[in-house]
């Protein structure tokens, strides 16, 4: 077996960073999760609005949005908007960590 270097996946050097792999509920996807201790991250705009370029924001299904809610302010997420019913759904955007917007949806029966 060969190890693959960070470094020559994302094409920067001596890169060291913290990951972590989130698997949903059913076990059949996950969500890699990195943050970059080195190199230094270019800093941009961290609080970007949600129609910026790039990728500025996560969507994620939950089954009970305000228990979801509560359980996130108090890390530091931080309401964008307001919780809001659309078309079947309760959803909401919330401001994460490093400015990037994590939205939650909950299907309304």
């Amino acid at each position: 077996m060969t190890l693959l270097r960070m470094d020559s996946v994302v094409g920067l050097d001596d890169v060291r960073v913290d990951m972590a792999m989130v698997r949903t509920p059913d076990g059949h996807n996950k969500l890699e999760l990195i943050r970059f201790r080195n190199p230094t991250a270019i800093p941009t705009e961290s609080n970007a609005p949600a129609n910026a370029l790039g990728i500025r924001r996560l969507m994620f299904a939950v089954d009970d949005i305000e228990d979801t809610l509560a359980r996130l302010q108090p890390h530091g997420a931080e309401p964008v908007g307001e919780l809001t019913r659309l078309d079947g759904w309760l959803m909401c955007y919330l401001r994460g960590p490093e400015g990037i917007i994590v939205a939650l949806a909950e299907q309304l029966n």
